[in-house]
């Protein structure tokens, strides 16, 4: 977002991170064994290509090697607040600005006020009676204790999601005992990893048209697995090739069976990997599908009455994925005091992913339904920051004071999207991150990623109402600014205003 603005001659931004560095999800994740499931070449900006990685899915080090350099390169840190964890915006509807303060007591005001939260930063802590009364050493996966030597002890991993099949193979030779802990399984296929050789690195360092070229097959490639995604019957050939490859890495039957998950393929992420199969035909290394009840000082009990001893605690039970949970701790007031979460109390929805009604100016980077479990998210971030960009030269060109995006609009996208998802795998009934309790799927974008890309290409004018800048907020009786929405003299004025220009 940062450099799109300055490539768009918008200067005067300033980026609040909570955080002393860049990096989020890759600085944050570190523990061993982590890298990106989506190729190196398909996660990195189409317009910074690096033709350097060592792999094809890169290692977390690297990718925030990458962003580091980029971070330098186009000069943000003049940009960067460090350690300024946000925890308030407000906005005044006379003034068309956001009022955004941090935890240390910083006021920023802003014409315009975007989130780049991302969905998954907050980690999620189950609640295990006894959790807290654990003695031994205990820590989440993104917190990875790595002045903690695992050597010879009793280790409890709990999950088994995207993170945990990456360090449990890694942990499992060093430990004296490993518990892995299930409550699902997860589908599972072969990660096509490899390194990068040599002259191939020369290759794309000498021909960038090459690069782009392979890029744009792994695009492709990566597209066509939204097909049984789409298509439940589909899914059930993908799933015959994941029950093979159980099959041809674990040699108990009674193993197979447990890791073989029960819901259909693609309803939760379909995670890569090449060895955590292969972890459950060590000696040292128990699978334990049943729930646990209880931990206590020094163990683990579980529901069939096994208690456990162990050293350390690991967890790798992923992270808040809902909006409602992930910012919580961030009060966002729109127009006449309404606050987002309470907004979004029925669930969360945005349109196209971005605006929300009666919020003027505020723009979501991987808003609801944004996310994908297919292809690489940059693809997506980089619809929306090109998407940001337009309404923010709008705004100009139109000397609006504030945009916002009409309630009909909404309602008519959100009614597309629930069409859309109809029949697919993620109504199949298995509950994963990208649902909320209701069922309905408030996480992952229902299709084609260029899709989306052709939807955010350019912005509709008449999808918003804007606000001139030399028009008064209307208030209510309870001197509150009143939603544009719902304003239907001050809506039509703007309209014949419109014409005018």
């Amino acid at each position: 977002m940062a450099i799109k603005l300055k490539e768009a001659g918008i200067d005067s931004f300033v980026i609040l991170e909570k955080a002393s560095e860049v990096g989020g999800t890759w600085r944050e994740n570190t523990y061993p064994g982590c890298a990106c499931d989506v190729q190196s070449h398909l996660y990195s900006y189409s317009f910074e290509g690096n033709p350097n990685w060592s792999h094809k899915f890169a290692p977390w080090n690297e990718i925030q090697a990458y962003i580091l350099e980029l971070t330098d390169k186009y000069e943000l840190r003049p940009h960067i607040r460090f350690d300024h964890k946000v925890r308030e915006a407000v906005f005044d509807g006379d003034e068309g600005l956001w009022h955004i303060r941090t935890e240390n007591g910083d006021a920023v005001a802003a014409n315009a006020f975007v989130l780049g939260t991302g969905p998954l930063h907050v980690p999620l802590v189950p609640d295990i009676p006894g959790l807290d009364s654990f003695k031994g050493k205990i820590f989440h996966s993104s917190q990875w204790a790595h002045d903690y030597d695992l050597e010879g002890k009793t280790v409890a991993s709990i999950g088994t999601g995207g993170s945990a099949i990456q360090y449990v193979p890694e942990v499992a030779p060093l430990a004296k005992r490993l518990h892995v802990f299930q409550r699902t399984a997860p589908w599972i296929l072969p990660k096509p990893d490899r390194s990068y050789r040599e002259f191939e690195r020369t290759l794309f360092r000498l021909s960038p048209l090459l690069r782009k070229l392979h890029r744009g097959w792994l695009y492709v490639r990566n597209e066509a697995r939204v097909l049984p995604i789409m298509n439940p019957p589909l899914a059930k050939l993908l799933e015959r090739a994941a029950m093979l490859y159980v099959r041809h890495c674990v040699d108990d039957p009674a193993l197979m069976e447990k890791l073989t998950p029960d819901y259909t393929i693609g309803c939760k992420r379909v995670l890569l990997s090449n060895n955590y199969y292969q972890v459950f035909n060590r000696p040292n290394v128990e699978l334990v599908t049943d729930a646990l009840t209880e931990v206590k000082e020094h163990s683990l009990v579980t529901k069939d009455g096994v208690e456990r001893p162990v050293d350390v605690i690991i967890l790798g039970t992923g992270f808040h994925a809902d909006p409602r949970n992930y910012l919580d701790e961030l009060s966002i007031k729109g127009l006449g005091g309404r606050d987002l979460l309470e907004h979004w109390a029925p669930g969360p929805e945005a349109y196209l992913g971005i605006s929300v009604p009666g919020f003027p100016n505020l723009f979501e980077l991987v808003g609801p339904n944004t996310g994908l479990g297919h292809n690489s998210l940059i693809f997506m971030i980089e619809s929306q920051v090109r998407y940001i960009v337009q309404c923010l030269k709008l705004l100009e060109k139109r000397e609006a004071k504030y945009m916002d995006v009409r309630r009909d609009r909404l309602r008519r996208y959100n009614e597309e999207l629930e069409h859309r998802l109809e029949n697919t795998v993620w109504t199949s009934g298995c509950k994963s991150w990208y649902t909320q309790e209701d069922g309905k799927n408030i996480a992952i974008w229902p299709g084609f990623s260029f899709r989306y890309r052709a939807r955010t290409r350019t912005v509709n004018p008449d999808h918003y109402v804007w606000t001139p800048r030399n028009e008064t907020a209307t208030v209510d009786r309870h001197g509150r600014d009143r939603d544009p929405n719902t304003d239907r003299h001050r809506r039509a004025g703007f309209r014949r205003l419109g014409r005018a220009h």
